[in-house]
């Protein structure tokens, strides 16, 4: 498993498995392009033998000194319960730290109940 810095040719990949990893929820309008081009370094996909099997995509608030955002996580659904998760949000927290961040703030639907429960035992 490598965890490396999104880039922006890394859109074209993962805006169509966004909706699959879904269910099918339109969720790829969600992410625009520009957080691929101008969060690289808060921003995150796990891979495993070439294939995307994860990413996070966040962001160091620039209104808030001490916080950072995470703005949307997926993982394959093939891939859930494989710490993939865990890997990006520690990742993530070692870059809010470095920056002196203190604090994280995300939100998920109300509908999505995996990411309810994931985030709760978190």
């Amino acid at each position: 498993m490598e965890i490396r810095s999104v880039k922006g040719s890394d859109y074209y990949a993962i805006s169509p498995l966004i909706n699959e990893w879904w269910g099918g929820r339109p969720m790829s309008d969600m992410l625009p392009k520009l957080f691929f081009e101008h969060f690289t370094n808060t921003s995150f996909i796990a891979e495993k033998e070439g294939e995307i099997v994860g990413f996070l995509i966040g962001i160091l608030s620039q209104s808030q000194p001490d916080e950072a955002y995470i703005h949307f996580v997926g993982v394959h659904p093939e891939y859930r319960k494989n710490d993939i998760g865990r890997l990006l949000y520690n990742q993530f927290f070692d870059v809010v730290n470095q920056n002196g961040r203190n604090v994280v703030r995300c939100v998920t639907s109300p509908v999505n109940k995996s990411s309810i429960a994931y985030h709760t035992k978190i």
